[in-house]
């Protein structure tokens, strides 16, 4: 069941989506997005126990700044025994996710429908 949420940033809308939280990240990611859409990023991923996709669908650009969004998402919500899942097409930032290895903790789905099927296999493996 789908949740519709308020976009807290013109960078961010935040929704709910089968028992899992849904960062839609839009438009530029950079710098000052990153600043903006850091502290719901928080929010969302320091709950224990969080299960989060982060979608990056609608972005046009993503650099340096947006991987940080990423790993800092994926260690908060570890840290807190959650799980984070991360849905990427875009050729570009997949090949900066590969380079940098964030591929490699963080694996992209290409849809929302694929990361939240891998979310509840996941979920089932590991008894969560």
């Amino acid at each position: 069941m789908r949740q519709e949420s308020a976009s807290p940033t013109r960078h961010l809308r935040v929704r709910r989506d089968r028992g899992y939280t849904v960062l839609e990240f839009r438009g530029e990611i950079d710098i000052a997005a990153a600043a903006e859409i850091a502290p719901r990023l928080d929010q969302e991923t320091r709950r224990p126990g969080a299960r989060v996709v982060l979608d990056l669908s609608g972005i046009e650009f993503f650099d340096c700044s947006g991987l940080r969004l990423l790993y800092r998402a994926r260690r908060q919500a570890l840290d807190q025994g959650g799980q984070v899942h991360l849905v990427c097409a875009h050729p570009l930032t997949l090949r900066m996710l590969r380079i940098t290895g964030l591929a490699g903790l963080l694996p992209p789905s290409p849809t929302l429908e694929e990361a939240l099927g891998v979310t509840r296999s996941a979920a089932r493996r590991t008894g969560r």
